[in-house]
């Protein structure tokens, strides 16, 4: 156990979180008390930037409001503490918490020790109160340069992209980067015409000495470009004879892949699990504060030697020596820490912990890749088997793998992105025996029509490994630089559904050769990530207007920056300032000379009245516009863009489909139901009410039962909403809410206290609650203007 330190007070350890705080307080024992900040204490002020630049880019740090009364108690205990630990986060972020609290609670430096762990286990806290270390100031100042560059950025940016393209929009450093990944690709898909080609498969028969038969499938070594090309080959295998010309057989070795960085574990958890980044984050952290796993920002792939040992012993005690293999990897990361360690399990004699479903798969997941990556290789046999077709020059291949010895695929086998056409994985399996020379019987030959693959959309994973590449970012900056393009409205995550399309079969069968015409669904599309119109406009705009901040080069050049003013190399204020100078003057001139872009196109003329038909982004999104603005006597008409529809490729036709509404269905109850699209989405209109159509309803193709279902379905909601109206005023009802029944009177809402039972409620209870309420916000605002 830790003793006290000298004098009467006690020992007061600050850490994030209070569940961190929960397990860490469980190894210092009484002589320690553990209290969490709740993340960071002050931020940047909101107002003026929050820098001061002409102090020489003077951070300005505020405490926010709901971060008071937490200082507050914070102060108290440790003006009576003899020592207070900063047992923040090792990373940058954690170091610039600790920072902000002893700068906070005006902490004296003698009684103030910085201790860092990778790990939240007994022995790593005891190591590190037996170790501690000044606040590295030169961390703080790689993140305090981070934040203030990031914010000169977004405050600079986003009125320019108010003006300029439309209101409310804002950019950042990273996240615009990112979108312009996402838009480069969507143009590649968007100008990407497949080619085609004609696939040839085989079934062959196979008879081993004793006559018993096997099933050989393979595939041509070419691929037809035309139908007549590939029906002349069917033809001539008619009466072809196909024989084994050669048989090669080579040994593969297959290594483990090295554990888990914060990048790789975010990118595995997706393929394997599903998980979003922002979920397997999540999920990581509360597996670190609870001492189950290693620190979860990391860009290293070393293990601790006692981490080493460790699996070498689970493996030796469950596998055997044959399966064991250890290794130290080297991280090929851009900018990355050796000093810090690969994510791992604390404790690798477990395989499985007490926890939530999430937590239980993800520590498994880590568990696994941990005790793999210390593993033998595994030995494999491929076999490839050429088929020579007489009177051809085409042969047909067959390969196949046998794994000789499983060694790591025992425990972990990597999952990668890369989108194969399954029928190109149909022949990764087991041979039959054959023999150069040997003779085999055609039972089937198919022949498929296909077109090579549009290029695959980023999800989540892939963008986060897109990102590593480049040097943009770091493992703390993936998860929100994600999550923030989706905020933005620039980039969606979603499912879209496949296109119908025909292709051409042919199977030559008993020598007869049958074709025809079959149908098949491409192009699904599942949990990626698509770069909304605005979106593409937005990064347009900057594109052109300010390429250097947009650059792959510079913001990886910049975070080669933070890393060397982290090493204590680099003064952070020049950073800033070498940057800051040149982009104002960017964003003046931009401001004074550049014109609004909204990505307007001119599709043509409506056929009706000849008027022109616009696309372009509009106040509230992406629309049509017949006709021109600034024509008073005539307004123009507008209609917004259907899902799956961009400003880039909508053609004058899809345009005109999109003015069809609002559309007469028929009657119910003798009042007509009208589809149409207003500001918050696609609504049914009966009788003076609107009901909004679910997510599955297209409005142009909607039918009057399916809207009479919706429209009975909302009286329904409605009357379970309502508890009670009043004969005295119409307008008065008691309604039940998602918080539970409140008031309602004059479009305005009001509580009903806990205590009280709204069925009960007469009007004048009503009419007195009313009253007290509309009189408390102006008690409020007085007392706010004596402060003042």
């Amino acid at each position: 156990m830790v003793q006290k330190k000298a004098g009467n007070g006690d020992n007061l350890v600050i850490v994030e979180s209070p569940a961190k705080a929960k397990t860490i307080e469980k190894f210092l024992g009484k002589d320690f008390t553990v209290k969490s900040s709740y993340g960071h204490i002050r931020d940047l002020a909101k107002s003026d930037f929050g820098v001061a630049i002409e102090k020489n880019y003077e951070p300005q740090y505020i405490i926010p409001d709901d971060k008071k009364e937490v200082v507050k108690e914070l102060k108290k205990i440790a003006n009576k503490a003899d020592v207070v630990w900063l047992a923040s986060d090792e990373d940058r972020e954690g170091e610039a918490i600790a920072w902000h609290l002893f700068e906070v609670l005006d902490l004296d430096i003698s009684k103030t020790k910085r201790i860092v762990f990778h790990e939240i286990t007994k022995e790593a806290i005891l190591k590190a109160v037996q170790n501690p270390r000044e606040i590295n100031m030169h961390l703080v100042n790689a993140q305090q340069a981070r934040r203030v560059l990031d914010r000169l950025v977004g405050f600079e940016l986003s009125p320019v992209l108010w003006r300029k393209v439309k209101p409310s929009l804002s950019a950042g450093r990273v996240q615009s980067v990112a979108v312009r990944l996402l838009v480069e690709r969507e143009r590649e898909i968007f100008g990407f015409h497949g080619k085609e080609s004609y696939r040839v498969t085989s079934l062959l028969d196979v008879k081993d000495d004793k006559g018993k038969s096997y099933e050989l499938k393979s595939e041509l070594s070419k691929r037809f470009d035309t139908l007549n090309e590939v029906r002349t080959f069917l033809n001539d295998c008619k009466d072809a004879s196909f024989n084994v010309a050669d048989v090669e057989k080579k040994p593969l070795t297959k290594s483990p892949a090295a554990p888990f960085t914060t990048s790789t574990l975010q990118q595995e958890a997706s393929r394997k699990l599903g998980f979003s980044v922002g979920q397997t984050m999540s999920i990581a952290q509360k597996l670190y504060e609870a001492g189950k796993i290693t620190y979860m920002r990391t860009d290293s792939v070393n293990l601790a030697q006692s981490a080493v040992e460790a699996a070498a012993k689970v493996i030796k005690d469950t596998m055997g020596d044959n399966y064991l293999k250890t290794r130290q990897y080297k991280t090929k990361a851009k900018g990355a820490q050796e000093a810090h360690e690969a994510i791992r399990p604390t404790y690798l004699e477990s395989d499985t912990i007490v926890g939530s479903a999430g937590e239980k798969k993800l520590y498994e997941l880590i568990w696994k890749r941990t005790i793999a990556s210390q593993m033998s290789e595994a030995r494999l046999e491929k076999t490839t088997i050429s088929i020579d077709v007489s009177g051809r020059d085409e042969n047909f291949i067959a390969t196949g793998e046998v794994i000789r010895f499983d060694g790591f695929l025992k425990v972990y086998i990597e999952s990668f992105d890369n989108e194969s056409d399954p029928e190109d994985e149909e022949n990764a399996s087991l041979l039959p025996p054959v023999s150069i020379g040997q003779s085999l019987a055609m039972k089937e030959i198919e022949a498929r029509q296909r077109w090579t693959q549009k290029p695959a959309r980023y999800t989540e994973a892939s963008l986060v490994r897109k990102l590593e590449e480049l040097g943009i970012g770091r493992p703390s900056t993936y998860a929100p630089t994600i999550s923030t393009i989706q905020n933005r409205g620039y980039v969606v995550k979603e499912e879209r559904p496949g296109i119908e399309r025909e292709y051409h079969y042919l199977r030559l069968n008993k020598s007869v050769l049958h074709e025809e015409i079959r149908v098949e669904i491409y192009g699904a599309e599942r949990n990626k990530l698509f770069p909304t119109d605005i979106g593409m406009v937005v990064n347009d705009f900057l594109v052109k207007y300010f390429p250097n901040v947009v650059s792959f080069d510079f913001t990886a050049n910049v975070e080669k920056d933070f890393d060397d003013i982290a090493m204590g190399k680099m003064v952070w204020e020049n950073v800033i300032d070498q940057f800051y100078k040149p982009f104002h003057a960017q964003v003046e001139d931009t401001l004074e000379k550049s014109e609004k872009s909204t990505g307007e196109r001119v599709l043509g003329n409506d056929p009706k009245t000849g008027k022109p038909v616009i696309v372009k982004i509009g106040r509230f999104g992406p629309m049509v516009q017949i006709g021109e603005s600034n024509d008073e006597n005539d307004k123009p008409q507008f209609a917004g863009l259907r899902t799956g529809q961009h400003i880039e490729t909508i053609t004058l036709e899809e345009a005109m489909d999109l003015f069809k509404l609002p559309r007469d269905l028929g009657e119910f109850e003798g009042k007509k139901v009208v589809i149409g699209i207003g500001r918050f989405g696609p609504y049914i209109r009966h009788d003076g009410k609107f009901v909004s159509l679910k997510k599955e309803d297209d409005p142009y193709e909607i039918d009057l039962n399916t809207s009479i279902e919706r429209i009975l379905n909302k009286r329904e909601e409605d009357n379970k909403k309502l508890i009670k109206t009043f004969e005295e005023e119409a307008d008065l009802k008691i309604l039940n809410g998602r918080w539970g029944p409140y008031i309602t009177f004059n479009k305005k809402n009001y509580k009903i206290p806990k205590n009280v039972v709204a069925e009960d409620l007469a009007y004048d209870d009503c009419i007195k609650l009313i009253e007290k309420q509309d009189k408390e916000p102006a008690k409020k605002k007085t007392n706010k203007r004596k402060k003042a």
